[in-house]
């Protein structure tokens, strides 16, 4: 394994309401209507040019409130351990998250979104266009999850990932 750091800077903060690790849409399906706001640093505000053009955004950020990484985790659906990379658990060897999320509006540097299951303060690391024929291959099966289909669209965290 190479041990060699990696340094990412943040491009901006996520604004929303979720203030509680515990209490929050697991994924932006159980998060519909939540809205939140990007702030983009200033200086890459020309990198929004053509956004706008784009129904969802995939948005890359750094889980800053995970706390130490997990090789076994119990995720939220489910009560069994599973190794974490077979879990979408915020507590990883790099605590990197992603969320497809809706774009309502920019205004400047300032991205209005929707279906946002993101802590308020989260840094971000990037952003990318969600293209449907690029991002939504069809999946034959979803491992453990899949006794779990129903279950994800109202589900929200608790506790199991608090320090």
């Amino acid at each position: 394994m190479d041990d060699k750091p990696i340094i990412f800077n943040s491009i901006g903060i996520i604004e929303t309401p979720f203030t509680d690790l515990a209490d929050m849409p697991i994924q932006p399906s159980a998060a519909e209507g939540v809205k939140g706001k990007v702030i983009l640093h200033p200086a890459l505000e020309e990198g929004l040019q053509d956004l706008e053009g784009f129904s969802h955004l995939i948005l890359i950020y750094h889980f800053h409130q995970a706390g130490d990484s997990n090789l076994l985790v119990k995720p939220f659906l489910d009560e069994n351990l599973h190794g974490v990379f077979a879990t979408r658990a915020p507590r990883r060897p790099n605590a990197i998250g992603f969320s497809i999320v809706r774009l309502l509006e920019i205004q400047q540097n300032i991205l209005s979104i929707a279906n946002v299951d993101i802590l308020n303060g989260t840094p971000l690391l990037d952003i990318k266009p969600y293209v449907p024929c690029f991002d939504e291959p069809k999946a034959d099966r979803m491992g453990w999850l899949e006794n779990f289909q129903e279950e994800i669209g109202g589900k929200y965290s608790d506790d199991r990932f608090l320090e």
